[in-house]
Order: C-alpha cells, then sequence, then structure tokens
C-alpha cells in the first residue's frame, strides 16, 4: 500500500508532528509514503510528489511549519483541476490520502471523497473553528504567542502611560484573540462573533482612566468589525484562491490605535502579532494532539474508513465526517465571551 501525505493552507505549529505520526504508523505497517509538495498545488499539472524514508520524519517533531510546503491553490475552483487531481492520485500509484488542513483543504478533501477518492482528513487551523473537533493543529501554539505578547506589552504600557492594540489572528472566529487576551490579561476583547462600538471602546479606556489606570490593553482579532471605525480608502483588497479578502490589508489594528489616539488623546500604539502566532517551535499540547490525531488518520485509512477525519473529544480520538468538519465555522460561543468580559 502507497500513501500521500499533504498540507494545505497556511502552516501551522504541529504539522510536521502529525506527518511523522501518519509515517511512523505506515512504516511500521508496511506501507510506503509519498509526501505530495505544497498543498493541492502538488497534484494539479504534472503531479510534484517524492517519496518520505524513515529518515525524512527523523527529528521534525520539534520543527514549526511542514516540510513538505503548502499554498492555498484551490482545485474546486475548475473542473479541471479537480479532475487533475484524481487523474494524478491514480498515476502515482497513490492509494489513500490524508489531507492535513482547515476548512478549505478539507472541503477539497471532502469534495474528492464524494467521488469516491480514498481520502481522509487531520484537523489543522490556528484559528481553531473546525466545526465538531475540539482541537486543530496549532492553536495552542498561537494562544501562547498572543499570552506572551500581551505579558511583554503590560510592562511597557505601563512604563509609558499608553494604550496599546494587539491585533491576532481570527477571520471569522475569534478562539485565538480571546484565549490569548484572556490568559495575558487583556483589559479589553474584540472578536469578530460579538459586535463592538468604536464609543464602547472609547468610553472603557475613558473609565479606566477616572479609576487612576493609566494604561489599557486591548486585543482584537484581524477578522472583526468595530462600528463606527472608519472604513480604509482601499476597499479592494485582493482575495486568495478560496475567496477570501486578505486580512493583512484590512489593518483593523492599525485602524483602530489611530482612531482612539484622535478620539482620546491617549498614546496609543498597535502591534500586529501576524505570523509569528503561526511560527516557530510547536508547544507540547501541539505536539502531542498532532500525533495523536496523525496516528489516528492512518488508523481510519488502514481500516479503510474514508471521507472521515480523527477529531479530539475530552480526552480521546473519535472521528468525524469530512464533511461535518468543513461546514463553517465553529464560533466563539457567548457564556466564554462574557467571561472574558469581567475581568475588563
Amino acid at each position: 500500500m502507497q500513501i500521500g501525505i499533504l498540507t494545505g493552507g497556511g502552516d501551522a505549529p504541529g504539522l510536521n508532528a502529525a506527518i511523522r505520526a501518519v509515517a511512523r504508523s505506515a512504516f511500521a505497517d508496511g506501507a510506503d509514503v509519498l509526501g505530495v509538495r505544497n498543498g493541492w498545488a502538488g497534484l494539479v499539472e504534472g503531479g510534484d510528489v517524492s517519496p518520505l524514508r524513515p529518515e525524512d520524519v527523523s527529528g521534525i517533531l520539534t520543527r514549526g511549519g511542514t516540510i513538505l510546503g503548502t499554498s492555498r491553490v484551490n482545485p474546486l475552483a475548475e473542473p479541471s483541476a479537480m479532475e487533475a487531481v484524481v487523474a494524478n492520485l491514480g498515476r502515482l500509484g497513490i492509494d489513500a490520502l490524508v489531507a492535513m488542513g482547515g476548512d478549505d483543504t478539507l472541503s477539497v478533501a471532502a469534495a474528492l471523497a464524494e467521488r469516491g477518492v480514498p481520502v481522509v482528513g487531520v484537523p489543522k487551523t490556528v484559528d481553531n473553528d473546525l466545526q465538531v473537533t475540539e482541537y486543530c493543529i496549532g492553536f495552542d501554539t498561537a494562544v501562547a504567542v498572543v499570552t506572551e505578547a500581551v505579558d511583554r506589552l503590560h510592562t511597557t504600557a505601563a512604563s509609558h502611560h499608553r494604550v496599546m492594540v494587539v491585533e491576532a489572528m481570527g477571520r471569522d472566529a475569534g478562539w485565538v484573540t480571546l484565549m490569548g487576551g484572556l490568559a495575558g490579561g487583556a483589559d479589553m476583547i474584540v472578536i469578530p462573533e460579538f459586535e463592538v462600538e468604536l464609543n464602547e471602546v472609547v468610553d472603557h479606556l475613558h473609565a479606566r482612566h477616572r479609576q487612576g489606570k493609566t494604561f489599557s490593553i486591548i486585543a482584537v482579532s484581524e477578522g472583526a468589525d468595530v462600528v463606527g471605525l472608519p472604513v480604509p480608502s482601499d476597499t479592494e483588497a485582493p482575495l486568495d484562491a478560496f475567496g477570501h479578502v486578505q486580512l493583512s490589508r484590512r489593518g483593523i489594528g492599525e485602524r483602530l490605535g489611530r482612531q482612539l489616539e484622535d478620539v482620546t488623546g491617549f498614546e496609543t500604539r498597535v502591534t500586529v502579532l501576524g505570523h509569528t502566532q503561526r511560527g516557530g517551535t510547536p508547544t507540547a499540547y501541539d505536539r502531542i494532539w498532532a500525533t495523536r490525531v496523525g496516528v489516528g488518520a492512518y488508523k481510519l485509512l488502514s481500516e479503510g474508513d474514508f471521507g472521515a477525519i480523527p477529531i479530539k473529544r475530552g480526552d480521546r480520538v473519535e472521528s468525524a465526517r469530512l464533511s461535518e468538519v468543513a461546514a463553517g465555522a465553529r464560533l466563539v460561543p457567548e457564556d466564554l465571551y462574557r467571561l472574558a468580559q469581567i475581568f475588563y
């Protein structure tokens, strides 16, 4: 048996741990492994794969990123591209495919499963917003980065009596911003799920100032909207292959910071964490759970349970259908958001 492994979408700490887990499970079972390079791009046109040997996955547990490379190529955008993926899987002798990614990557995998292609998934997204599963590769590391950033900004904010705006990841769901902000002690958290008006943020800063608190830290998700905040002049931000606006062009953190300084008169600085949340060494939690879902993916594959994906429920690895997991974003519940507000 020969299996293929690909990683699609944004990179995430823990992907290499999952690649290692699938590959070592396969080697123990006498199977061969092909690494598909650069996500779905490696299965369109002529295909781009290379054999993975035991030495190729040795020592990668602690490495960030993905040794296979990744891309945001979307085969669903063109019927011919999907046909090429199916044809290349057959031509390359890939008996089953493990696709590691978020809702975009897994939506392609789900479409392949509907065509009868033997494919299983692995849940990966820093945003942690896949349906059904309680864990996605990369989330814990991203939260740790945000937490450390907020920790560090406290001392400089207090020293200079400034407002600090910290922009963290989160397109449709604010899990990273909320958890990192809550753990780091942010004074206000703004996420996509719950509407916040500019006046609320301004009033909050003034209230803290009246209480003698001469600094504030506001954590905001890159995909959040603040009602009343001026819209940027460049509204034609480019879209990626899956139709998503490139959030780096929205600049919510910079726009909010400038407006707060103009309205309140409080000196304000902005820190955009950006790709630092994706980079670097994965946490122990990400290494362990990426390993567990990687082993779980190979188990599904070896049992012929195609169209499935390993998920975390409590302390167990269970399974769900790819179509379930890729069916829209899992959002932050209101009770968790209100919990964070207690500490404002």
